[in-house]
Order: structure tokens, then sequence, then C-alpha cells
């Protein structure tokens, strides 16, 4: 499962940046991740650097490309950390992971290790974590591989982004799990996943934290708002464009507390 994984990366990657994935049968990709952060500038410094990305416009609308997403950077006050919300980290594929840990140590990245001697965390600043694992057969040196969400019903909100989002249900191996291997269901968006893990405790919802929001990219939005008003989904507000771009945007929650923005025209 994990192969077939890695050879859908290494088809949709391109000598410079993968494009978004695929759409699903409901015209849906996964779009970007949307951060609140107290230092703008840190932040691209932490994913240009770090991570190899790259800055790109769309219009007046400024966004970190890394292949198969994009990061949104907002800048807030004082925004509390993902931990002990219902979106707790996001995660990526390194094709050399030993050379990338290295460099990470030499420019004094907080780590956090696991018991997979093949993967990390990698502490970004306002407390956001970024798992990132190894992957000899990626073509390209970095691609997204998931969000990482931690809702008290697992089968619930998976039936619910199938749904609703036209999601592939799936499984994906618990890449720290050397001790106690086991699987983590998934709800699949082509070469990406959101990664779906059981918590025992009540989760607030990500509004206003340092990951406040995922996105979604949907070739015809207004076509899915009718689709999300059938299936009894309720938006946050009217569709709008961001100003100086030709992105249109709507924003909903969902049951679990996760904030979604949904976006039309969001590559440059």
């Amino acid at each position: 499962m994990r192969l077939s994984v890695v050879l859908l990366l290494a088809t949709l990657a391109t000598p410079a940046f993968a494009q978004l994935g695929e759409r699903n049968q409901l015209g849906v990709r996964m779009g970007h991740v949307h951060l609140l952060v107290r230092d703008v500038n840190a932040h691209k410094r932490f994913w240009t650097e770090q991570l190899g990305a790259r800055i790109v416009q769309n219009g007046t609308l400024e966004l970190v490309e890394l292949p198969g997403i994009y990061v949104v950077l907002t800048q807030a006050a004082d925004p509390p950390p993902p931990a002990g919300a219902i979106v707790d980290h996001f995660g990526f594929f390194v094709k050399d992971f030993p050379a990338e840990l290295v460099r990470w140590k030499a420019a004094g990245i907080g780590i956090e290790p696991t018991e997979n001697p093949n993967e990390v965390y990698l502490l970004a600043p306002d407390g956001i974590r970024v798992e990132v694992y190894g992957e000899p057969m990626l073509q390209q040196r970095i691609a997204v591989t998931h969000v990482h969400l931690y809702p008290h019903d697992v089968p619930a909100i998976k039936a619910w982004y199938v749904k609703v989002f036209g999601a592939n249900p799936g499984w994906r191996p618990c890449v720290a799990c050397l001790s106690r291997p086991r699987m983590h269901p998934t709800a699949d968006f082509g070469q990406m996943n959101l990664t779906l893990a059981v918590s025992d405790k009540p989760r607030l919802p990500t509004r206003g934290r340092a990951i406040d929001h995922v996105g979604f990219d949907v070739e015809n939005l207004d076509a899915f708002v009718r689709h999300l008003e059938a299936a009894g989904v309720a938006l946050e507000g009217p569709v709008r464009t961001v100003p100086g771009t030709t992105v249109r945007i709507a924003f909903l929650t969902d049951p679990w507390g996760t904030r979604i923005e949904l976006t039309e025209n969001l590559a440059p």
C-alpha cells in the first residue's frame, strides 16, 4: 500500500514543483494549510530554508508552495499552538532523510524523534509540528503526505469526508509504530490523505489556532456549494472573491471542529 502511494507521488513529480493533485469525482483536491503566525518572515525562512519551499504569488495572495500543497501565512498576535485541537500536525516525505536530518540539526531546528529512526517531527515556529519521514523512492526532494486529525469518532468522520468531499476511504501504516505496528484509517485525496486517529479526550476546534484551517480546492465552487446544501452542510457565509485575485473562497466547519476553506482558482 505504501509503495503504491510512493509510485503515485513519483508519477506526479516534475523537474520543478508538482502541481496540486488530481481532482476526485466531485472536482475536489487538497489545496492548502492555513497558519496563523506571530512572525510571517520567520515562517517563510523555515519553509524555504528547511523544506525547500518557494514563495509564489496569485495576484495579491502570497503562497508558500511545496509539491502537492500550499501553506498560507497570516499574521496573528498570539495564536495558540495546534496541540489539543482536532488538527494536530501535517506531514511530508523526503527523499534523502539522513542528509536532511544532518542539515536540520546543523541549522538548530528543534527536532522530536520517534521510535522510527527514519522519522522525526520538526518544530516550526508557533508550536507547529511537521512530521517528516524518509522515502528514497521519491523522485523529488519532498512531497506532502497527510494532515493528521484526532476525532473522537473515527468511523463517523471518515464517512463524512467520503460523503461530503468525495474522499476515498483508505488505510496507511503508522510510521512511528515499530514496537506495536498498526494501520491508520484515512480519507484519501489523490496523493495525500487526512489521517484519522481516535482521541480519548475532547479536542478543540481549529479556528484561531496556529493551524487555523485546511483548504480544499474545487473545480466549480458554485456547484460544490449546491452539493453541500443538498447534503445539509451550511457555509459560514457567502462565497466571496479575495481582493486583487480571481480566487473565490467560502468557509465551513466539519462536525468535529475542523475549519475548512473552499477555494476556486487557488493555484497561480
